[in-house]
């Protein structure tokens, strides 16, 4: 069992999951992929390599298809999660061919069988990537409809032993209530899993916070959308909400 962390220290922090939301990647223009924005997130995922993070990133893919949509409404639910799966992985092979281009070596990992675009997923393999220095993108979600992308970046950190899974938001992590709703919802800089979960503050999907709790994966949980706080989320106490056992 890993060992708790009730107080987020960077120093002791080594092998990361990101997950970064379908959405952000589509910046301001709302759907595909916004070069610029995706520039921007890839060179802060390059200062914290540099700096020797162990980096796994799980995306979603909400910026080429959602199951809420007009098209999602016409299909069964299992339908629209097996087209919201490759929606990532179109996500993942960008990520990684820019990511190449800037000599970043990267894998990508499905949890799904394409072979001809990404490995199938399987904890050693991944490992393996991991320690051989290599951005490692997992996509395809956990592999079964249901299931979100929060609930499989939690379940690749678990497998995958890493010290804390990070998400990005947009707001600057967890409140009282909704901060777009309730003006007076006050901003939560730490938090227990069990006060999460009695609360049912949405932040994140409750699934993956369950899962999170079992097994001891601590969640730091920020506003992706402020500029510098990918890394700063990583490397600043102040940055974010953490979520502890």
């Amino acid at each position: 069992m890993k060992k708790m962390m009730r107080t987020f220290k960077p120093e002791k922090i080594n092998r990361i999951i990101f997950k970064i939301s379908g959405e952000v990647l589509a910046g301001k223009k709302g759907f595909g992929i916004d070069l610029k924005r995706v520039h921007e997130i890839l060179s802060e995922i390059i200062y914290l390599k540099k700096k020797g993070y162990s980096i796994g990133i799980v995306l979603g893919g909400g910026n080429f298809f959602r199951g809420a949509s007009e098209v999602g409404d016409e299909i069964n639910r299992h339908a629209a999660d097996n087209v919201g799966m490759l929606a990532t992985i179109q996500n993942a092979i960008v990520l990684s061919g820019m990511l190449k281009c800037k000599n970043y070596p990267t894998e990508v990992y499905s949890a799904i069988q394409v072979d001809r675009v990404a490995k199938l997923y399987t904890p050693d393999r991944a490992i393996t990537s991991l320690n051989e220095g290599k951005i490692c993108f997992f996509c395809a979600g956990t592999g079964n409809p249901f299931f979100t992308t929060d609930t499989a970046a939690v379940l690749r950190g678990i497998e995958l032993d890493a010290d804390i899974i990070f998400k990005g938001t947009k707001v600057d992590g967890v409140y009282t209530g909704d901060p777009v709703k309730d003006e007076n919802a006050k901003f939560i800089s730490k938090i227990s899993f069990n006060e999460v979960l009695a609360k049912e503050l949405k932040v994140m999907d409750m699934t993956a916070f369950s899962l999170a709790k079992e097994y001891n994966m601590p969640i730091k949980i920020f506003n992706i959308n402020t500029p510098g706080n990918i890394k700063e989320a990583v490397l600043n106490k102040e940055i974010g909400t953490f979520v502890h056992a």
